[in-house]
């Protein structure tokens, strides 16, 4: 029976700092069920998830003053982001409530759509996000912190994962690893033609070693590129130039837990555009840029381009939006969404100073670009468990991706699976009906990952389930069963579900006199009705929602006061009812596509056995080595006669 501790040295260290006098042997004999290397977002919903579920954790950092640190923008969710934000949440993860702790702005985007669009999102005080993720690890008696940073790992004669070694020489042996090195693997940024090693920003050192070891393990690499705006002072804006942005007056919390918190203080955002003029300065430095002059090798994101991609990309556009966005509640720093860019120092400035509201910008420091290191995500399992190297799991940008929200949900998933693999548990393994994270992890492992890849809702062939509001419904029960959710957390949702499902049988029931009905329906465009109908039928008409409905009867507001007086239950139960006839076609929809998913494919399957499939198809099925039919069918290449002649080889 495995001791619930791994530790088998006489004494613990916590803060180990690399400066202290600790012998390396002392080191080296410390043994842990888990190491995380790396603390940014990825690295510490990794290390949160392990500790709770009980395992010794090491989170080793190259600076402990960064843990959490927003790099590029400090805001938290947006389109698809926001839902995997909420995700995070009914897991177990603390993301959600790290931002609504912090948040200074908060905005429901795409109200105006329909509701599989509605995300939220909030922008964060940089600081007190980043205070309120290093308090909460520090809280977790089951982590340790280290600052060092992993250079390389050591593998067992077997090939499983057996040690990580630090840039001081030492080493830690652990029983499972998780690499989450962000931004940092051979990190390289670029302002003009000027060049500086950097791991995320040009004060902080890259990685250097670790790329070069998993590679010599037989991994593949490949070289990425990120970028971010300059930052300017607040005070140097001219706010009558600008258009201002309030955030909600009845703020969407993230987390389920801090859904009914009281109002808070939120700070204004601001809204201006570029100019022609704006356009030719920036025009100036092209010859100078990194992005044209062939200086940067790695591929950035298509869908968040600099200010310089997009002068060429859209040539006839005249301006395009910029978003002026506070870092803080204490801090005059300003974030200048929208403006990303890696030209030369005195262009960005010349630049900026063409838009309206900022002629007199005093710019603290410039956007620039960064490259760095990734593994293509074939590579990893749906527990993102390398397939290389057993125990060792990747998690964030080392994959690809791009995003606060990807990276840590990605961290939290490896913790968990880190977690019950050291447990010899099950693995818990998500569908993309199931989370936007299902989606993420799927599209990562059957794609091809030549760009840093961003969630969007249109990746989601079933958005209108996957929902921001319904995130505790779909996964709070994967968090409980973890552990990483409370009994008492988990008997609100139940209560919520059983709530919803009373609910809808009350209006089913429920008919409303033909007077009350009436004073609501003119208004909306709707002809008087003579007689009384069902509460359901009515709520099906577009415009007419619940609310209304409650104020207008009062009978039926007594009858649904004794449920629920909930607003955001009455906006589950439309949105269920509404769209009732979409949804029970995509859940037929899914049944069929989890017949394909429940077909296992054996690990050690050889392909070229397989007669009849196509050259194409056998060599990307070589590549990605599927776990199940349905991960083959989803992989670009793999046409519909491979599955056939798969399906009938493996005796279906």
């Amino acid at each position: 029976m495995r001791q619930k501790s791994s530790i088998i040295c006489i004494f613990r260290i916590k803060n180990i700092n690399q400066s202290m006098n600790v012998s390396r042997e002392t080191i080296f004999f410390l043994m842990y069920d888990i190491i995380v290397a790396g603390a940014g977002h990825a690295g510490c919903e990794a290390a949160l998830a392990a500790a709770r579920m009980g395992c010794t954790c090491l989170l080793i950092s190259s600076d402990l003053t960064a843990i959490a640190r927003m790099s590029c923008n400090p805001a938290i969710g947006g389109v698809a982001k926001g839902q995997i934000t909420r995700e995070i949440d009914a897991l177990g993860g603390e993301m959600a409530k790290a931002i609504d702790a912090s948040g200074i702005q908060f905005r429901m985007l795409n109200r105006s759509k329909g509701p599989a669009m509605h995300s939220p999102r909030a922008q964060a005080d940089r600081t007190l996000y980043s205070l309120y993720m290093r308090k909460t690890i520090e809280r977790e008696p089951n982590i340790d912190l280290l600052q060092d940073t992993v250079t390389a790992i050591e593998c067992s004669s077997s090939g499983t994962f057996a040690a990580v070694v630090l840039s001081s020489g030492r080493k830690v042996k652990g029983e499972v690893a998780i690499l989450t090195c962000g931004t940092f693997l051979n990190g390289l940024i670029h302002i003009g033609m000027t060049h500086y090693e950097g791991g995320r920003t040009i004060a902080e050192p890259p990685v250097h070693g670790l790329t070069e070891n998993l590679v010599s393990l037989g991994f593949i690499s490949g070289r990425l590129k990120t970028g971010t705006p300059p930052r300017i002072d607040a005070r140097s804006v001219d706010y009558s130039m600008v258009e201002e942005q309030r955030g909600d007056d009845e703020p969407v919390r993230f987390s389920f837990k801090t859904l009914n918190q009281p109002k808070r203080k939120q700070i204004k955002c601001f809204v201006t555009k570029t100019t022609t003029a704006t356009h030719e300065i920036l025009k100036k430095g092209f010859d100078r840029s990194p992005l044209f002059t062939g200086k940067v090798k790695g591929v950035g994101p298509r869908y968040c381009p600099s200010i310089e991609d997009k002068i060429c990309r859209f040539p006839d556009k005249s301006g395009h939006q910029i978003f002026l966005e506070p870092e803080g509640f204490d801090t005059n720093e300003m974030y200048v969404n929208g403006f990303s860019t890696s030209l030369p120092e005195e262009i960005q400035l010349e630049g900026l100073r063409s838009i309206s509201g900022l002629a007199g910008v005093k710019m603290i420091r410039p956007g620039y670009a960064i490259e760095y290191d990734y593994f293509f995500p074939h590579q990893i399992k749906r527990t993102l468990e390398t397939k290389i190297c057993p125990n060792l799991y990747f998690a964030g940008q080392i994959n690809g991706t791009s995003g606060y929200e990807e990276a840590a949900a990605q961290g939290l998933m490896a913790g968990i699976n880190a977690s019950l693999r050291v447990k010899n548990h099950p693995p818990l393994y998500l569908k993309r009906s199931d989370a936007y994270i299902g989606v993420l992890i799927d599209d990562l492992i059957t794609k091809v990952t030549n760009e840093p890849y961003r969630m969007f809702t249109s990746s989601a062939e079933h958005r209108l389930i996957l929902r921001h509001d319904n995130a505790d419904i779909r996964l709070q029960r994967f968090g409980f069963i973890a552990g990483l959710v409370s009994e008492e957390l988990f008997s609100i949702c139940n209560k919520k579900i059983a709530d919803i499902e009373t609910l809808k049988r009350m209006l089913l029931c429920t008919r409303i006199d033909a007077s009350e009905i009436n004073s609501i329906l003119p208004s909306l465009g709707y002809p008087i009705v003579n007689s009384s109908q069902s509460a359901l039928t009515l709520l099906k008409r577009p415009g007419v929602t619940l609310s209304m409905l409650v104020n207008a009867s009062p009978s039926l507001k007594a009858a649904i006061y004794t449920i629920s007086t909930e607003p955001l239950l009455y906006e589950q139960v439309e949105i269920d009812l509404k769209y009732e006839g979409y949804l029970k076609r995509d859940l037929f929809m899914n049944d069929r596509i989890q017949r394909l998913e429940s077909h296992q494919i054996p690990p050690l399957f050889k392909y070229d056995t397989v007669s009849g499939l196509s050259n194409e198809g056998r060599e990307k099925l070589k590549k990605h080595l599927p776990e199940t039919i349905g991960q083959a069918s989803r992989i670009l290449g793999v046409s519909p006669s491979d599955i056939s002649i798969l399906m009938i080889h493996l005796g279906r």
